[in-house]
């Protein structure tokens, strides 16, 4: 495997983990990357996922865990251990499509002891500062705190709705209407008991889980980067001629809280 590890700062945060979830079946880029699970589609001269955990690691964010699935060997193949990125790498391999949701359940016991952690969608990419993200949901005091950018068509992802104070009041869901609005770009805080609220088995994050959680504080940190979700061909041909923008916003570092 090529090395993709670029020292910048000796390892100092022992305590914060991601969940990187990459074991969708991407079906709908398939007929442009029939061969791979989505996130290893290539992007400029690198797959997607280095971008993702490129960005981790110059924040700080060095202990991964990635929910596979669909073609999981590649993905740990391409990775390994994450020697070669900076990184420590765990996988949990998921038995059958769980979903978002489900996904995170069955790797719970790689979370164990942890207060909070950090969840990245494996299709999407958006710049955000973790430190301030780690800082906005521990004072809001919320389970759980999710990025949320404004675009111009926001039926594609369904709508977020906030309050003055950025708690989430209400999701809703596809309209037909392309209208602006805020949209979740697939960058999470939990708290660890939100994982007593998922179900066994198959359950999403956005039908099943958030919307039961919002009388106990779903909380909205706004972004304005640059944001890219790959799950379609068209989005995936924008993202290769963004690669310059998502190649720096992966480079971006910062000091994370412990």
């Amino acid at each position: 495997m090529t090395s993709i590890y670029d020292p910048v700062a000796p390892l100092q945060n022992e305590y914060t983990k991601a969940v990187l979830l990459v074991g969708g079946l991407g079906t709908r880029l398939r007929s442009v990357v029939p061969s791979k699970p989505k996130p290893l589609a290539s992007i400029g001269s690198r797959s997607f996922l280095e971008l993702l955990v490129q960005q981790l690691r110059r924040q700080e964010i060095r202990h991964l865990v990635m929910c596979t699935g669909y073609l999981a060997e590649q993905i740990e193949n391409e990775f390994g251990h994450g020697t070669g990125c900076g990184v420590t790498i765990e996988y949990s391999k998921e038995p059958s499509p769980l979903g978002t949701a489900g996904a995170i359940k069955f790797a719970q016991t790689y979370l164990r002891g942890l207060s909070d952690f950090v969840v990245m969608n494996g299709d999407s990419f958006v710049e955000v500062d973790f430190h301030k993200l780690l800082r906005f949901h521990r004072a809001h005091g919320g389970l759980v705190s999710l990025v949320v950018v404004e675009v111009e068509n926001a039926d594609r992802y369904g709508t977020v709705l906030m309050d003055d104070g950025g708690r989430v009041t209400r999701f809703l869901e596809k309209t037909g209407k392309q209208l602006p609005g805020l949209v979740s770009a697939g960058v999470y805080i939990f708290n660890h008991p939100v994982l007593q609220r998922i179900p066994e088995g198959q359950a999403s994050l956005e039908k099943t889980v958030f919307p039961q959680l919002l009388d106990e504080g779903v909380f909205g940190f706004k972004q304005d980067g640059v944001f890219i979700d790959i799950g379609t061909p068209e989005d995936y041909a924008r993202a290769q001629n963004l690669y310059d923008r998502l190649y720096s916003g992966s480079q971006r570092t910062t000091q994370l809280l412990r």
